[in-house]
């Protein structure tokens, strides 16, 4: 039988300990993590100091926070990025339908979506659980 040995770090691993277990779970976990990193999002597009400019737009509703002003104005604050850039193209194009949100996206430019974006992405918060 050929000998098969696998260098992992300072680690050197043979095809019998592959056969054990602990082994193999560990070289599952190491590739779920190797995919993963991978399938990160991609940087930030869009100009937080701009998107902060234009937010002007937004604040009447969802505040320069990103803390909706109403109880029917959703938050947006450290929303993902990716997610506010589709939403905000939903509602430019008609895919998705709201009143307000229709006439004020219909006025942004791809960029000005990125840069919004990127700003309410950023703002970071923190929750605390009752007791």
């Amino acid at each position: 039988m050929p000998h098969l040995v696998l260098s992992i770090g300072a680690k050197i691993i043979s095809l019998q300990d592959m056969r054990s277990g602990s082994v193999a779970q560990t070289l599952i976990i190491l590739a779920v993590i190797g995919a993963l990193s991978v399938m990160s999002p991609p940087a930030s597009a869009g100009d937080r100091t701009k998107g902060k400019k234009k937010a002007r737009l937004c604040q009447v509703c969802h505040g320069i926070d990103g803390v909706g002003r109403n109880p029917t104005v959703p938050n947006i604050a450290g929303e993902s990025e990716l997610y506010l850039v589709k939403q905000l193209k939903a509602f430019r194009s008609g895919e998705r339908k709201h009143e307000q949100m229709t006439i004020v996206a219909s006025s942004l430019s791809d960029a000005d979506i990125e840069n919004l974006s990127a700003w309410y992405s950023a703002i970071q918060f923190s929750v605390k659980l009752p007791e």
